[in-house]
C-alpha cells in the first residue's frame, strides 16, 4: 500500500477523491489534506477534487499531482454532473452527496432530521444556481440583439402564459415614464432593452437601486468603465493621430463660462472635461493655457490639430499656441466659418428682405393652430418645419419649405375659409396673404436659393459626424461656386459679389495647408483632375503639412520620394482594382489598403485624411450641460456634475460612430450637380418658372 493512499483505503465512503485525501481533524468534516502537495482545503471532499483537477475559481490547481488521477478525477466530475446542461470543467459546481455527507452529521454525531436535511439540500442548491446564475447567464447585449432579429421567439405556449404578466410588466414601466416626466424617445435606446434584460435575467425579487446608490457608487462604477472605453482610444491616436476640439459657452444657470473638450480620431469623438474659464474668456494667454495643457495630456506628437471658434481671442492664442509647439495646426472651425459666409450672405438686401418675409410668414402660419389646420387641408396633412438651431440655415431651410408648399399656400390664402376667417381682416394676416400671393416674392426665393443652395449642402457635410471630411472640403467649395454660377447662366453680374463673399472669408478663414493636403492625397480628385499637380497652392499647402507634422527631416525626404509613385500611379496605386476603388472607398480607408508600397506616405496620408473639419460634437455638449444642470438641480456638485456629462455624452458619441458608415466616400453630386433647387418646370403667370424639388436635409 502506497503513503498516499494511506488511511483512505479503508473508508467506507464511495467517492474517489477519498483515495487522495483525507480528513486533517476526524472530528471536523470540511479540511481536507491534499495527499500529494499536503494543501488543506475548507469545504469537503468536493473542494478537495477542484483542488486536484483544478480550472476552478475557488481553489489553486494541485501541481504535484499525477496525470492519470487528474484524469480519473475529472471523468468522475463529468459523470456526476451528467444530465446538468453546464458540462464545461469551467462550468461544473454541481451538487455532490458527498457535501451532505459533511453536513447532515451533527456535532452530537446524530443525523439530522429529514426534513432539516431537505432544507439545507435546497439552500444549497439554489446558492449553486445563483453562483452559475452569476457567471454563466446569457450576455445582455446578444440576447437584445438576437431578440430584435427574431431569433429567440418563445413556443407560443410560453408567450400565452407570460402575456400577462408581460402586460402588468409594461404598464409599471409605462407608469415610472409618466411619474418621473421622461422623455418617450428614452425607450429607444438600447440600455433600456439591456437593463430590462437584465432585470429580467435576475428574476423575481429584485430590489431597485436607492437615491444615494445611483448618485455615489453606480456613478462612479460607470465613470471608471467609461475612462475604460476612453483609454481605449489611446493606441488609436497614437497609430494615426487625433484632433482636439474645443467649444466655449456660456451657462446661464450659473453665470459661468465653460469650455468643454474632445478628442476626435477615426476611432470616434471622445469627451475629455469641461472646465471654467470665466477668468480666461477675454485672455489669448489664459486661454493658451488651458489648450497647452491639454495637448500635454492627450501627448504633443498624437496632436495634429486643434480645432476652436475662430474669435479674435481665439486666432490671438492659435499665433501663440503654433508658436510653441511647432508641430501641430490650429484650425478655425469649418462650420463656423461657412455660417460666417452665410451670415455676410445674409445681410445682402434682396436676401435679407427675402428671407425675413419667409419667416414672418412661417411664424405666422405656426402660431395659429386655426392657420395650421388650414393649411393641412390644403397640404394633404404635411406641416412647415419648426426649426430651433441658432443658425443662418434655419432660415433657408424656412424658405425652401415655404417654396415646396407654394402652390398650396396660394390656395389656401384665395380660399373662402380664409377670406371669412378673422385673420384675413387682420393687419399681420394681410401682410401674410400679400407675401403668399405676391410673384415678386417666389422670384426673389428662387435667386436666393440658387446662392445659398450650394453653400447649405457644403455646411451640412463638414458639420456632419459620420465621416472625415478633411479630403473633401477643398473640392466641396469649388463645386459649389461652380454650381451658383451654373444656375444664373454664368452671369457674373448676379453672382459676383456672392463670390466676393466666399473668396474674402476663405482667404482669412479656410485657406489652411490641412485642406491642400486633403485634397492633394484625395484619389478620387487627384487622378480624375490632372490640375491639381500644377496647383502651386494645393501642392505647397501638402508641403508645409509634411513640413510641421514630420518633425523628422529623414521621414520628409522618404515621403517626398514616394510621393513619385503615388503621382505616377505605380506600384499597388497602378492595380486594377486600386484604379476602381478611388472613388467607391474613403480616401484614409483606400491609403490602409493600397499604399503599402509608399509605408512612410501612407502613415502621413491616412493621418491628414482621418481628420475632422468642424467642432461640431462640442455643440451637442451644450444641450446634454442644461439638461443635467438646471435651474432645479444647480446645487449639483461641480465634480458630480462633471461625472454626469462625461459619462451620458462619451455614451451618446459612441452610439452615433457606430451608427456612421466611415467606410463608404463621402459623395459630392449633390453639390456638383446643377443647382438642386431648379430641376423642374410649370407654368405661372403665362410662363415658365423653375421649381426645386425637395431632398432630404441634415441641417
Amino acid at each position: 500500500m502506497t503513503s498516499v493512499e494511506k488511511s483512505t483505503s479503508t473508508s467506507p465512503r464511495r467517492d474517489p477523491g477519498w483515495k487522495y485525501c483525507h480528513l486533517q481533524d476526524p472530528n471536523n468534516k470540511h479540511n481536507v489534506v491534499c495527499n500529494f502537495c499536503g494543501k488543506v482545503t475548507k469545504g469537503g471532499v468536493y473542494r478537495a477534487k477542484q483542488h486536484i483537477v483544478g480550472g476552478f475559481r475557488n481553489t489553486t490547481k494541485c501541481n504535484q499531482c499525477p496525470a492519470h488521477v487528474h484524469e480519473e478525477i475529472k471523468e468522475y466530475m463529468l459523470r456526476k454532473s451528467k444530465g446538468n446542461a453546464r458540462t464545461n470543467i469551467h462550468e461544473i459546481d454541481a451538487f455532490d452527496e458527498d457535501d451532505v455527507d459533511d453536513t447532515e452529521v451533527q456535532s452530537h454525531g446524530k443525523r439530522a432530521s429529514s426534513s432539516q436535511n431537505s432544507n439545507q439540500i435546497t439552500t444549497k442548491r439554489a446558492k449553486q444556481r445563483a453562483f452559475v446564475d452569476l457567471h454563466f447567464t446569457p450576455n445582455l447585449e446578444k440576447v437584445v440583439q438576437d431578440k430584435r432579429e427574431g431569433k429567440m421567439k418563445q413556443a407560443a405556449i410560453s408567450e400565452t402564459c407570460k402575456k400577462e404578466l408581460r402586460d402588468k410588466a409594461y404598464r409599471e414601466i409605462a407608469k415610472w415614464f409618466y411619474d418621473a416626466g421622461i422623455s418617450f424617445n428614452a425607450a429607444k435606446l438600447e440600455s433600456f432593452s439591456l437593463a430590462v434584460e437584465a432585470i429580467g435575467q435576475y428574476g423575481p425579487g429584485m430590489k431597485p437601486p436607492s437615491y444615494d446608490e445611483l448618485r455615489g457608487p453606480l456613478l462612479r462604477k460607470e465613470v471608471d468603465h467609461t475612462k475604460e472605453l476612453v483609454q481605449s482610444h489611446e493606441e488609436d491616436w497614437a497609430k494615426h493621430g487625433c484632433s482636439i476640439l474645443s467649444n466655449r459657452w456660456r451657462d446661464s444657470v450659473s453665470n459661468r463660462d465653460i469650455m468643454s473638450f474632445f478628442v476626435s480620431s477615426p476611432k470616434g469623438v471622445v469627451f475629455i472635461r469641461s472646465i471654467d474659464v470665466s477668468n480666461n474668456v477675454k485672455n489669448a494667454n489664459g486661454l493658451l493655457h488651458v489648450l497647452d495643457q491639454m495637448v500635454e495630456e492627450i501627448g504633443e506628437t498624437n496632436v495634429i490639430q486643434v480645432v476652436t471658434d475662430n474669435t479674435s481671442d481665439y486666432v490671438a492664442m492659435a499665433k501663440l499656441l503654433e508658436a510653441k509647439r511647432p508641430h501641430l495646426y490650429w484650425m478655425p472651425c469649418a462650420a463656423h466659418c461657412l455660417d460666417f459666409v452665410l451670415e455676410d450672405i445674409g445681410n445682402l438686401p434682396l436676401v435679407h428682405r427675402t428671407l425675413n418675409e419667409a419667416v414672418f410668414l412661417n411664424g405666422y402660419i405656426q402660431n395659429r393652430t386655426g392657420m395650421v389646420n388650414m393649411m393641412k387641408q390644403c397640404t394633404r396633412g404635411r406641416d412647415l418645419p419648426r426649426f430651433t438651431v441658432p443658425r443662418f440655415a434655419a432660415a433657408f431651410l424656412t424658405l425652401q419649405s415655404l417654396h415646396h408648399q407654394k402652390s398650396n399656400l396660394r390656395k389656401m390664402f384665395t380660399s373662402e375659409e380664409w377670406s371669412k376667417s378673422k385673420w384675413a381682416k387682420k393687419q399681420a394676416g394681410k401682410r401674410a396673404a400679400n407675401i403668399v400671393l405676391m410673384p415678386k416674392f417666389w422670384e426673389n426665393a428662387i435667386d436666393v436659393l440658387k446662392i445659398i443652395g450650394p453653400l447649405v449642402r457644403v455646411l451640412r457635410l463638414v458639420d456632419g459626424e459620420e465621416k472625415p471630411t478633411m479630403g473633401y472640403i477643398y473640392e466641396a467649395m469649388r463645386r459649389a461656386k461652380n454650381a451658383t454660377a451654373r444656375s444664373f447662366k454664368e452671369n457674373e453680374e448676379k453672382y459676383g459679389h456672392i463670390f466676393d463673399i466666399i473668396n474674402n472669408r476663405w482667404a482669412c478663414q479656410l485657406n489652411h495647408p490641412l485642406y491642400a493636403a486633403g485634397h492633394f492625397l484625395n484619389p478620387e480628385f487627384f487622378y480624375s483632375n490632372p490640375k491639381i499637380r500644377q496647383d502651386e497652392v494645393v501642392v505647397r499647402g501638402l508641403y508645409e503639412c509634411i513640413e510641421r507634422l514630420v518633425p523628422s527631416l529623414e521621414l520628409q525626404d522618404k515621403i517626398i520620394d514616394e510621393l513619385a509613385l503615388y503621382k505616377n500611379a505605380e506600384g499597388l496605386f497602378g492595380m486594377e482594382m486600386a484604379k476602381r476603388k478611388r472613388n467607391k472607398k474613403a480616401p484614409a480607408e483606400w491609403w490602409r489598403f493600397f499604399g503599402l508600397s509608399t509605408p512612410n506616405l501612407q502613415k502621413f496620408a491616412v493621418r491628414v485624411l482621418s481628420l475632422v473639419c468642424s467642432a461640431s460634437s462640442c455643440e451637442r455638449d451644450l444641450k446634454i450641460f442644461k439638461r443635467l444642470h438646471s435651474k432645479r438641480r444647480n446645487r449639483l456638485a461641480q465634480e458630480r456634475l462633471n461625472d454626469l456629462v462625461f459619462v451620458k455624452y462619451n455614451r451618446a458619441l459612441m452610439r452615433r460612430h457606430n451608427w456612421r458608415d466611415a467606410i463608404d466616400p463621402v459623395l459630392l453630386n449633390d453639390i456638383d450637380d446643377d443647382n438642386e433647387w431648379l430641376v423642374d418646370m410649370e407654368p405661372s403667370g403665362g410662363r415658365f418658372e423653375l421649381v426645386y424639388y425637395r431632398r432630404r436635409s441634415r441641417v
